[in-house]
């Protein structure tokens, strides 16, 4: 009766963790991630990386651009002349311009890495993108798989059950041994500590769930429409990988700012020239002064560096060492991402043999746990055996779960090495988040007298 207890137990805190699925509503891999895709953190602090990163356009054209001001001052001042008082006041305003007319390129220098540096911001928008969606897939297969192996081993316990039971009559009619109930108890008390340890997995992967997606699990299926992304060859899909990665656009990205950066500090060599100038009024009361009126200026400055202290010298060197650096952190990024494909392309074709062994292994399990079973009842096998054919079945049944989550963790991976696991792709609807109209908006050089939509 102890071990119907623990059945009702484990009953009630599977349906605690799979939750009611007569009133709970599916929620297919799609769902998931569009629902993941409007809620991950991860995704709203690269966008906003991005906006910040668009900003450097704009001061780096500030650089070639006229500064205007305007100025007003006065004072009141009182003195005290031969036991007389005196008293006056005066009232000054101005206005000033400057610009620097020629630098030797460095802020066209300047802008062009500035917009280099908002295209690695836009691509690691994208590559963040496919890191959180390709979490919500692992999350996904976790908990269903999860549920999956919950339920089995809650079979397991039933049988166990069974089994005691059954050697339990047997032993009451004088047919059975002590040492068969005490091997179909101990199996039931494994199978309990196996059924507690999967009920804590899986609330584990139904936490991880809901941080990622922002609701619990609920209807969860492993059908998708995505597999028809996958090319029919390995070399198809590290070509596809090399042209439209995020890393590697982000790494051709990094290479045109490193470029433009060695460019800019070049250009600390050379001459620059400026133009300035001012015009206002002075004012003083009450009888006024002799420069009192309005008067302006306007003037020009040619500037050759000399001598630095070796500063524009080595800003040179370090520029140039950045550039070979991006250029070799773009080949470590090919690597990278072939590495990727190839891991996970491989992975497909092992979970397809896995699936394949698993479901002949189930099919084979079935066959002898039966055929021992009445073998068992005849009287030439043992309960033991039924035990072992039991656990035998058991673990092709768990191989085909995994088997069957890997096949389609490692699809989704295989999108990801491709750079093809992103909103657009997979055709979720929601708003894609991106910072280009960010970026169009901002490089206007008169932002300054408009609002600008964050």
């Amino acid at each position: 009766m102890k071990y119907r207890g623990f059945l009702g137990a484990s009953l009630l805190a599977l349906a605690m963790a799979c939750g009611s699925v007569g009133a709970a509503q599916a929620q297919s891999i799609s769902q998931a991630l569009a629902a993941a895709y409007d809620h991950a953190p991860d995704l709203q602090a690269a966008l906003l990386s991005a906006k910040a990163s668009a900003e450097g356009i704009v001061q780096a054209k500030s650089g070639m651009m006229p500064t205007l001001g305007a100025s007003v001052s006065g004072s009141q001042n009182a003195s005290l002349v031969g036991g007389n008082w005196q008293s006056g006041s005066s009232l000054t305003t101005g206005l000033s311009y400057s610009q620097t007319i020629f630098d030797n390129f460095r802020t066209e220098a300047q802008v062009e890495a500035a917009r280099a540096s908002a295209e690695v911001a836009e691509h690691q928008i994208r590559n963040a993108e496919q890191n959180v969606l390709l979490e919500v897939v692992q999350a996904y297969m976790s908990v269903l798989s999860g549920r999956e192996l919950l339920a089995l081993r809650q079979e397991n316990i039933s049988f166990f059950q069974a089994q005691v039971q059954a050697a339990q009559d047997r032993l009451d009619v004088g047919e059975g041994t002590r040492i068969d109930v005490a091997q179909a108890q101990a199996r039931l008390a494994q199978g309990q500590a196996a059924y507690q340890a999967s009920l804590g997995s899986l609330q584990t992967a139904e936490a991880t769930f809901q941080r990622l997606v922002g609701v619990r699990p609920q209807g969860l299926s492993t059908s998708h429409q995505y597999s028809n992304l996958i090319p029919r060859s390995l070399d198809s899909a590290i070509s596809e990988a090399e042209i439209g990665h995020p890393g590697i656009l982000l790494a051709k990205a990094g290479i045109r700012a490193a470029q433009a950066g060695s460019d800019a500090a070049q250009a600390g060599f050379g001459p620059t020239a400026s133009i300035s100038g001012s015009v206002g009024t002075s004012w003083t009361g009450p009888s006024g002064g002799p420069q009192d009126g309005i008067r302006g200026s306007l003037g020009f400055e040619v500037r050759i560096p000399i001598y630095a202290g070796g500063a524009i010298g080595s800003a040179v060197r370090q520029a140039n060492l950045n550039q070979i650096k991006s250029e070799v952190d773009a080949m470590s990024a090919y690597d990278q991402v072939r590495e990727a494909v190839i891991s996970a392309w491989t992975g497909i074709q092992s979970a397809d043999a896995q699936i394949s062994a698993a479901q002949a292994g189930v099919s084979s399990s079935n066959t002898v746990l039966d055929g021992v079973i009445q073998e068992r009842d005849l009287g030439t096998r043992t309960t033991l055996d039924v035990l072992n054919a039991q656990a035998d079945l058991t673990t092709a049944r768990e191989s085909l779960i995994n088997a069957s989550n890997s096949k389609v963790v490692a699809t989704f991976a295989l999108l990801s090495a491709m750079g093809r696991l992103t909103a657009t792709d997979l055709g979720l609807p929601v708003q894609v988040k991106t910072a280009v109209p960010y970026t169009q908006a901002v490089e206007d050089v008169w932002q300054e007298l408009r609002t600008i939509a964050e």
